[in-house]
Order: C-alpha cells, then structure tokens, then sequence
C-alpha cells in the first residue's frame, strides 16, 4: 500500500531553478512511485550554511518504496547532480531531504522523520503548507502552529 512521503528540495550552486525542476522530474519517476504534487519555488537565504540563496520546493510522493529505499533513491539522486559534501551544510548542487513518510516517526542512524529541523526552516513549512495547509506532524502537531518562530527568515515564491 502506498505511503505519502514529503521530500524537500534545495539548491543554490549551478543553476539552482534548473536543478531543483530537474530532480522534481526525476522524483516523478522513481520506482515504485508516483509524484502526487509539488509547492511552487521559493528562494530563501542560506540558514545556518554558506553561500548563494537557495530556490527550495517540496513534494508529496506517493510511494511503495520502504523508506530506507525511498532516502538511498534520494541519495543517489542527489549523487548524480554532482552533490559534494566537503563540509556540513556547505553549498549544494542538490539536497533533497524526506521530511515525513506517512504519518510514521522513524529513528535510525541514517534516517529521522520526521525530518528533525523541518519546524525551523521557513524553507520547509511555507511550501509544504502550501500542498497542504492541514498537515499535521507526527509527534509536534500541525505545521502550522510552528510558522510565527519562522518570521525571521527570508522567503520569496519566485
């Protein structure tokens, strides 16, 4: 039975709208899976990283994959747009991040969802309130409720 999962996107070296389209495309195939809708693109300033501002999406996939398939197929995705990690939270040709997979709350070494700094990021709530304005977050509540902490941050649709 398929599960909604949500993954976030950003980019901000290369061209970053091309990349974050692209891997949009490229989610809408993986295996096993189909994209069941997408936010509009934003640009949002770096948040706690270096470098250019960021275009960031988020995307509900509706999945049979198990979520250790669906983050290795993210890793792999990011992987083949040249992503490096010299640093932590250095810049990126593409990050993609599973932010919530079905209403599941999933501790692992490679994996936590939900994801543990969605609540902090006007980059991730703003576009993935804009899917659904109702969602809820498995162990915090609704998203919504988490958007006035966020009015620091810069966020622009483009």
């Amino acid at each position: 039975m398929a599960v909604s999962a949500y993954v976030g996107i950003g980019s901000n070296l290369g061209d970053p709208r091309i990349n974050v389209e692209r891997a949009i495309q490229q989610l809408g195939g993986l295996p096993k899976s189909r994209l069941a809708d997408r936010s509009s693109l934003f640009l949002t300033a770096p948040v706690e990283a270096d470098g250019d501002d960021y275009v960031n999406a988020v995307v509900r996939i509706e999945t049979d994959l198990s979520s250790q398939e669906l983050l290795d197929a993210l890793l792999s995705l990011e992987r083949s747009f040249g992503r490096d990690r010299p640093y932590v939270n250095a810049p990126r040709t593409l990050d993609l991040d599973l932010l919530l997979y079905g209403s599941q709350t999933i501790t692992m070494p490679s994996l936590q969802v939900p994801h543990p700094r969605m609540t902090q990021r006007a980059f991730v709530l703003i576009p993935l309130l804009e899917i659904d304005p109702f969602i809820e977050i498995p162990g915090k509540g609704p998203a919504h409720m988490f958007i006035p902490q966020l009015a620091d941050q810069t966020i622009r649709k483009i």
